[in-house]
């Protein structure tokens, strides 16, 4: 309820105060007391190298706090006259700096003075968001080439499903969204993840040979899940072996190695001297 007997600015505080007090908690409206213009989006700032792994994170911080609207223009603006304008301009303008607060300062600098955060996510993604065949083919060539070495097998996989995600994100637009009731769309991603596990398994060291062919003989292929629960048994199986083995080898290879001796002297010929 507003006062009309105020100054403008009394009354324009009095009616603010009754819209926020209004707002339901799960309007897109609504400000948490814990929501504050200096919080970040993301623990580690945008400096310009990774935006897709960055947006995705920014993207998943906003529909926790119920704002991702307000970057996608869902969240409609109201229009002036409206009790929820001044509501509207106060979360826009908070979402703006928590994007704001989740670049680094030389990209903050180049952006502070957009009009609203519709303009500035537009403006980070037209920048940086440039999908093209070049990037395309740095990511496959990459996937290509990548191998285990000196990984263990959670840090191969780790960074090999790192860049497939960042592939996934990068043709984003031709995915399909529609409803398929033939079953082809299933089939379709099986064999997408068949092709991704066949690939993790040819990068894998040798010393997982034995298990990498128990797990192509599996029919149907297992699914990434259930090929790294194995690659991961086999892992921690063999971070037993190498000192036993090596004993074992080492005391076969003596026994070897003394057995030639003594056959060598029994076939020497004796030689009597006169």
């Amino acid at each position: 309820m507003t006062v009309t007997n105020q100054t403008d600015g009394a009354t324009t505080t009095t009616a603010a105060a009754t819209t926020q007090t209004t707002i339901d908690a799960g309007s897109p409206l609504y400000i948490h007391p814990s929501d504050n213009p200096g919080s970040s989006l993301v623990p580690v700032p945008f400096d310009g190298v990774g935006y897709r792994s960055w947006r995705r994170s920014v993207l998943s911080a906003l529909i926790v706090k119920n704002k991702l609207g307000f970057i996608t223009r869902d969240t409609e603006k109201p229009v002036a006259n409206s009790p929820l304008f001044r509501q509207w301009e106060r979360c826009d303008d908070m979402v703006t700096s928590w994007i704001l607060n989740s670049l680094s300062k030389d990209i903050t600098d180049s952006v502070e003075y957009v009009n609203d955060s519709v303009e500035l996510w537009k403006e980070l993604q037209d920048r940086y968001d440039q999908t093209n065949g070049a990037k395309l083919y740095q990511i496959q060539k990459e996937i290509n080439d990548l191998s285990q070495g000196v990984l263990d097998i959670t840090g191969y996989y780790t960074k090999m499903k790192k860049l497939w995600e960042e592939l996934n994100t990068l043709s984003v637009k031709a995915h399909c969204s529609c409803i398929c009731t033939c079953g082809a769309k299933e089939n379709m991603h099986k064999a997408e993840q068949d092709r991704r596990l066949i690939q993790f398994l040819m990068g894998l060291n040798e010393v997982y040979t034995v298990v990498r062919g128990s797990i192509l003989m599996m029919n149907p292929l297992p699914n990434m899940a259930q090929a790294f629960a194995l690659l991961i048994q086999e892992e921690k199986q063999k971070e037993f072996r190498p000192r036993n083995q090596l004993n074992v080898d080492s005391t076969a290879l003596r026994a070897q190695s003394a057995a030639t001796e003594v056959n060598h002297k029994l076939k020497k010929p004796f030689y009597i001297s006169s």
